[in-house]
């Protein structure tokens, strides 16, 4: 099977069965441990060596792996790609069950981060996420990873015939009262109070009265896949980002421990702005990153000037130029699917890069033989952000943003490219020599 191919294909079966931002980090756990990464406790001491290779979790849904290896880390620095975990979509609200006419048992929803809403609509939705459950004389409770693994649940549109303009004039769904999917019919007394927590209670095989609290979300249960003539596209939810965090650990995974220590950090929360523990705007990638030198020996004054000396790729899907909405785009920087990865510039600092970075990057790209594309909005339009102007204000490090360009960005089903996501690998892969 041709390399590219059997690289979409990987990413395809990882994004299948990564329902949320914790089994995404779980799942990458086991791809790590198999290549033989020291998992280390974050709350217990760390006793690293060079030539070797960890990673550390956070909340279930925070990642960062690393390979220190043997050379002069002062001048060498610290090689970071960072992606996030999230993606957006519509998560339960505490108590969701709410019984319509003694008929239907709709759930109550919020919209996580900025999907596009009109795609959730006549799909079959499932249940995931993670519970925490009491856990006898602790403080802190156990958790537990969930999915319900089955078609639960439904948003039907409305008929056309009850709203005539929707092709038209669209339709601005009201997101209390529009967002609320169909879990079940009511056809006996059982079903009326409590289902969600009996739910849960089945499937972690639990008592209902240890259950404390959850984060669940909704997932679309189709699966991704390759398709167009020549096999040239990937059709998929969770692209943003799951794409740049896969190909970033499979980087890290595929090279051998260089002469700097090369990282891998997956954050949470980038569909929300960051703002939490486990989010890019935390001190966490920085407390990290700190250890490390403390556990090796060195000192805080060669800590700082290995920040000084280090690089990160900011790595977060990229705009391609819709062949529908031409107006949409720049005139002149319009990334194309399978062309190669795009450097994300804005000069309201939105993305990270700069005249220095930008060149870093197109060095990288030049020395791995891959192309290189640009990206900045069209000057009528505001873009979105990531994590990269986050990292760096944080750190104080040079960085650059980066992506590869999808279609549908925040669609309950992305389009990428095939090409492009190997390309991006075989850039990191560079980077990390």
């Amino acid at each position: 099977m041709d390399k590219k191919i059997s690289f979409a294909k990987d990413l395809i079966d990882y994004i299948n069965k990564s329902y949320t931002m914790f089994h995404s980090v779980e799942n990458m756990k086991e791809s790590l441990k198999k290549k033989g990464f020291k998992e280390l406790d974050i709350k217990s001491d760390w006793k690293l060596k060079k030539n070797s290779k960890y990673f550390t979790t956070y909340n279930k849904s925070f990642l960062c792996a690393f390979c220190i290896g043997d050379g002069d880390f002062n001048n060498n620095g610290f090689k970071i790609i960072g992606a996030h975990t999230d993606s957006p979509g519509l998560k339960l609200k505490p108590y969701p069950e709410i019984n319509f006419k003694n008929s239907y048992i709709k759930l109550n929803t919020e919209v996580y981060g900025g999907p596009i809403l009109s795609t959730w609509f006549d799909r079959p939705l499932s249940i995931a996420g993670k519970v925490a459950l009491k856990k006898k004389g602790k403080l802190y409770p156990e958790i537990k990873l969930i999915n319900f693994d089955k078609d639960l649940l439904v948003l039907p549109n409305l008929a056309i015939h009850m709203n005539r303009s929707i092709n038209d004039e669209g339709y601005a769904y009201n997101k209390q009262k529009d967002l609320m999917p169909i879990l079940t019919l009511i056809n006996n007394e059982s079903k009326k109070d409590n289902l969600l927590n009996n739910m849960i209670s089945e499937n972690l095989n639990c008592k209902t009265s240890d259950i404390l609290s959850y984060e669940l979300f909704l997932y679309n249960r189709e699966k991704g896949r390759i398709i167009g003539l020549d096999d040239e596209f990937i059709s998929s939810g969770k692209l943003d980002n799951l794409a740049m965090f896969h190909a970033g650990v499979n980087a890290l995974l595929d090279s051998d421990c260089s002469d700097s220590i090369n990282v891998v950090a997956g954050f949470d929360n980038e569909e929300v702005g960051s703002h939490s523990s486990q989010g890019a705007d935390s001190p966490m990638l920085k407390f990290i990153l700190e250890r490390i030198y403390i556990s090796l020996g060195k000192s805080r004054d060669e800590y700082l000037q290995t920040l000084a000396n280090s690089f990160i790729i900011s790595a977060d899907m990229a705009h391609g130029i819709h062949p529908n909405f031409e107006e949409k785009s720049d005139p002149v920087n319009m990334p194309i699917l399978n062309s190669g990865p795009v450097l994300k510039i804005a000069s309201s600092q939105a993305y990270t890069t700069n005249a220095t970075s930008e060149a870093v990057f197109e060095n990288l790209c030049d020395k791995a033989e891959i192309p290189c594309q640009k990206f900045v909005n069209h000057s009528n339009s505001k873009g979105g952000s990531t994590i990269g102007p986050i990292t760096s204000s944080q750190l104080g490090i040079l960085s650059v943003d980066v992506g590869n360009p999808i279609f549908a960005m925040h669609s309950i089903k992305e389009l990428g490219g095939v090409d492009d996501h190997f390309m991006m690998y075989q850039v990191f892969k560079t980077f990390f020599k």
